[in-house]
């Protein structure tokens, strides 16, 4: 028996509901295989529908790394202390990690935005609808780890090749620290205040690698707020600090009777080379070669010749 006209056009109607739905049914299954799942250091698992093309970062390791993964074309806003790789400058600034401005960073309509657990703005951000992302690197273990998280939230294959290279390039500036500079008692001071790099800051491990002893004990944390007078009593046998911080290092109470200013075992670095060293990034290599540098110069004896001040 032939159909009728009307039992075709049901039949027409049933096969274009169940393309309709299959084809319903393959966007959502590819639109969940593109969503992106992360944990960042606030313990929160943040959802992105795909990897994010418009980024704001509020950190500037977290810039670097953005950009050491190939991805400086995504950010469109960036703090004002991002100033590594030079493209980045030519962004919009959006404030500080502590103190954002909020209405740019919305105005710019970011995907998601990547900052400091340390800062208070991201309550204020998710409340107008943003995503956040927050991951803050102290150790060498927390940097490798964010460039993985980095890496998941743009959605780049083989994200820690920069770890990779970062580890290879630090343990080569190890090989080149010789055995007579090994166990200098070292002070490094972060900024005024003033503030050093303990044991357990990736600066700190950079420093046991290089073969330094750091004078500032692991129960301290990693970047402590010191009492002068801490300084004073442990006599290191090396100051590694940046020409920011260095101007009336000596009236410092009891500090000229240091014996790493007596002798003049000084490494003051650039505001540029300061940036490197401070960082938790990829640029940790080139800070491990100032500070192999320094520890060569300053306390091998062929090598204190040098002029005073510079590693």
């Amino acid at each position: 028996m032939k159909p009728t006209p009307v039992r075709r056009i049901l039949w027409v109607i049933a096969i274009l509901v169940a393309l309709g739905l299959l084809m319903a049914g393959l966007a959502q299954a590819q639109a969940s295989a593109q969503a992106i799942q992360v944990t960042d250091d606030r313990g929160r698992t943040v959802t992105l529908p795909r990897p994010p093309q418009r980024i704001v970062s509020l950190l500037p390791s977290l810039t670097e790394t953005l950009c050491a993964l190939d991805q400086c074309h995504r950010l469109v806003g960036v703090d004002r202390y991002s100033n590594w790789p030079e493209a980045v400058t030519r962004l919009p600034q959006v404030g500080g990690g502590l103190d954002p401005n909020i209405e740019a960073i919305v105005a710019l309509r970011p995907d998601v935005v990547v900052m400091a657990t340390s800062s208070r703005a991201s309550a204020r951000l998710e409340s107008l609808g943003l995503t956040v992302v927050a991951l803050e690197p102290r150790s060498h273990a927390d940097v490798q780890r964010v460039m993985g998280k980095i890496g998941q939230v743009l959605a780049v294959p083989d994200a820690l090749r920069v770890w990779r290279h970062i580890d290879a390039a630090v343990e080569a500036a190890a090989q080149s620290v010789p055995p007579a500079a090994r166990n200098a008692r070292v002070y490094f001071e972060v900024n005024r205040g003033p503030y050093g790099a303990g044991t357990s800051s990736f600066i700190g491990e950079t420093l046991a690698r290089l073969g330094a002893r750091n004078i500032l004990p692991a129960s301290l944390g990693p970047f402590p707020k010191l009492n002068p007078e801490f300084v004073v009593r442990a006599d290191p046998d090396l100051i590694m600090i940046s020409a920011r911080s260095v101007d009336g290092l000596a009236e410092r109470p009891g500090w000229s009777s240091l014996r790493a200013l007596r002798e003049q075992r000084l490494c003051v670095f650039s505001p540029e080379e300061a940036d490197i060293l401070v960082r938790p990034g990829p640029r940790m290599a080139e800070g491990a070669r100032l500070m192999a540098r320094c520890l060569t110069s300053k306390t091998v004896p062929a090598a204190r010749g040098t002029a005073a001040g510079r590693p």
